[in-house]
């Protein structure tokens, strides 16, 4: 049976990764550590493949000697020295930095972390004497982590690299202040405390590599007491009992992370004092042997941590396909931040339907008069004030429901750019603003590449801002705007998106207005609301792939300026803004015909000046 076709069949799906032909994750993550100063990069490697290490993104601090885990789709780090109760997260789909998660229910270092598909938990380590506390949360949600129990034996320092099945979590080695061989087990799904499941072949502590597959669990290198060792060990996790030998590393080495598939586990860097590793290895989990080198970390790195979305805690039957809660371009939007005076609120508005938003998650900070963007799987907002001016550049992912994490910052901080969004299935573009005085700089981001926007060019409005900004997949088109001086306020520029350079003149909206929203099919772009001053109902339409000026649409339900647009290929959306007071609602108007807007319903929290995202507006259509 082919896939030809299809986004994805399950009875092909399951034969391959019960044949080992598709494994359960793609992405191993180490994270932080010591080279020797403390360092946030994240780097990933795929564990399938062989190769160096590449650059993921950064934690939110310079950080050594913590605890990783994750299921298929998140990835949590938590803790660190000096003690901190901080948890983070990264998304495994898409590159960036990462966000805040919650907190530790006890700030320490040194502790361990496991989990499967549903809950992730945290165990051991020093706060700053030796700790026995097992903390678990939640991976699919934010929030803080609640004590689940307590280990046998009160240590830090224990292995790093998730060692469990989707039932069973294990917890060895470790620090007392000597080094320890015991090895602890816990049920994921009840909360308790640890029982006692054997000991490894030799004592050892300073931290190690370990992964596992469904059934067995390695563990690799390590300090035996002053000494690092080169032995594998492993255990059936479904058993209880003393490990075996398994084989050796090719080099020993302590303070180091493991991460791995259902078929192989990676050891990285560590130390053997005074020297630092920038070592990978691979072992075949099923087959007892010496490990084989892999590649290279980006730096000889010690007191790194790692997460995997592959490990041995992630049952087939839970992997996360494409299709089964979200497919892009269903028509999911996303509105992010605004001014209620200031939000970090982010809703979800799925388009083709009517009804309220719901909640989805935060922006980094609250964030007032920003800009948006967005591709088939990310939506991001640019700028604003928090309230001092900012550049900053947030993603969220369409496909989970959670927080925002920093993708980079725009050329020049500035306030009140183009609302809605304008770019095709690789750029974003942002026009405008005010630094406090305006600007018409236009910039770019590549979707695929976290990293700061660059410079596209300029608009031919000096020192206008607020533009409603639309796109086709060829076209981005900047309408209207608040007047500056030199503005046009009711000029409409167009720009090639696949190309850089200056704006050009498109023609002219039906009225003078600023604060208007956008929205676009993939042939007509539509310019709704706004101030003449005084708010407007106003609708105007134009043909994109054409100039000229645009043609009157009809009128929203209801007066609005300051409120954000998106749309799928059918409807345009005008969301929230002043009508004159503050409001939470939401306008629709199929875009292929002529009249008045319709109400959809209303977002969870009234505002003005948002940014929004849609995972099907007209710049994403096939081309």
């Amino acid at each position: 049976m082919s896939n030809s076709g299809k986004v994805w069949d399950v009875r092909e799906s399951y034969k391959k990764q019960r044949a080992n032909a598709w494994s359960r994750g793609q992405l191993g993550l180490f994270a932080g550590g010591s080279t020797p100063s403390e360092i946030n990069t994240i780097q990933s490697v795929i564990p399938a493949t062989t190769g160096n290490s590449v650059d993921f993104g950064d934690l939110r601090r310079t950080e050594a000697n913590f605890g990783g885990c994750g299921n298929s789709i998140k990835a949590v780090f938590g803790g660190g020295e000096p003690a901190t109760n901080i948890l983070e997260y990264v998304f495994f789909a898409t590159k960036g930095n990462a966000a805040d998660f919650g907190d530790l229910s006890v700030a320490r270092n040194a502790l361990q972390g496991n989990s499967n598909n549903t809950r992730g938990l945290m165990a051991g380590g020093e706060d700053p004497g030796f700790s026995n506390v097992i903390d678990f949360f939640s991976i699919n949600t934010l929030g803080n982590a609640v004590d689940f129990g307590n280990l046998t034996v009160s240590r830090s320092m224990l292995a790093k690299g998730e060692t469990c099945s989707p039932s069973r979590a294990l917890f060895a080695g470790g620090i007392t202040p000597s080094s320890s061989d015991v090895i602890d087990f816990v049920t994921i799904a009840t909360a308790g405390n640890a029982t006692d499941f054997g000991n490894l072949t030799v004592a050892r502590g300073q931290g190690f590599g370990s992964s596992a597959s469904s059934t067995k669990a390695v563990y690799m290198g390590g300090g035996q007491t002053d000494a690092a060792t080169n032995v594998i060990d492993f255990v059936e996790i479904a058993s209880t009992g003393n490990a075996s030998d398994f084989g050796d590393l090719t080099q020993a080495r302590t303070r180091s992370a493991g991460v791995g598939n259902s078929v192989r586990g990676l050891c990285a860097g560590g130390e053997s004092d005074p020297n630092k590793y920038d070592i990978i290895d691979f072992i075949t989990i099923s087959t007892a042997g010496n490990a084989t080198d892999y590649g290279d970390l980006l730096a000889a790195t010690a007191l790194l941590t790692s997460a995997s979305n592959g490990h041995g805690g992630i049952e087939i039957g839970e992997l996360q396909r494409p299709s089964v809660n979200y497919m892009p371009g269903s028509g999911r939007s996303l509105v992010m931040c605004g001014t209620t005076p200031t939000s970090n609120r982010i809703d979800l508005v799925f388009i083709p339907t009517s009804g309220a938003a719901s909640d989805f998650g935060d922006t980094i900070a609250a964030t007032r008069y920003v800009s948006g963007a967005s591709s088939k799987t990310s939506a991001m907002y640019a700028g604003g004030s928090t309230p001092t001016l900012t550049g900053t550049i947030g993603q969220t992912l369409f496909s989970t429901s959670g927080n925002s994490s920093d993708f980079g910052d725009l050329t020049v901080s500035r306030q009140t750019g183009s609302t809605s969004q304008a770019g095709s299935t690789t750029r974003g573009l942002f026009k405008g603003g005010i630094t406090p005085s305006g600007v018409n700089t236009i910039d770019y981001i590549t979707f695929a590449t976290v990293g700061n926007a660059t410079d596209f060019g300029d608009a031919t409005s000096t020192l206008t801002y607020a533009s409603a900004s639309l796109s086709s997949p060829i076209r981005g088109i900047f309408a209207s705007g608040a007047a500056g001086v030199g503005g046009t306020p009711e000029a409409i520029d167009y720009v090639t998106i696949a190309s850089t350079g200056n704006a050009l003149d498109f023609g002219d909206c039906t009225t003078t207005r600023g604060y208007a929203s956008g929205a676009a099919s993939d042939t007509r772009g539509v310019v709704m609301g706004g101030a003449t001053p005084s708010a407007t109902a106003t609708i105007d339409y134009i043909t994109i792939a054409s100039t000229g000026n645009a043609q009157d649409f009809g009128d929203l339900s209801a007066v609005r300026s300051g409120s954000s647009g998106t749309s799928n290929n059918i409807r345009g959306m005008a969301y929230t803004g002043r009508t004159p007071s503050i409001t939470a609602s939401i306008d629709f108007v199929t875009i292929a015909t002529l009249g008045n807007g319709t109400d959809y319903g209303d977002l969870t929290l009234a505002r003005e000046y948002p940014a929004t995202g849609s995972d099907s507006h007209g710049g994403l259509q096939s081309s």
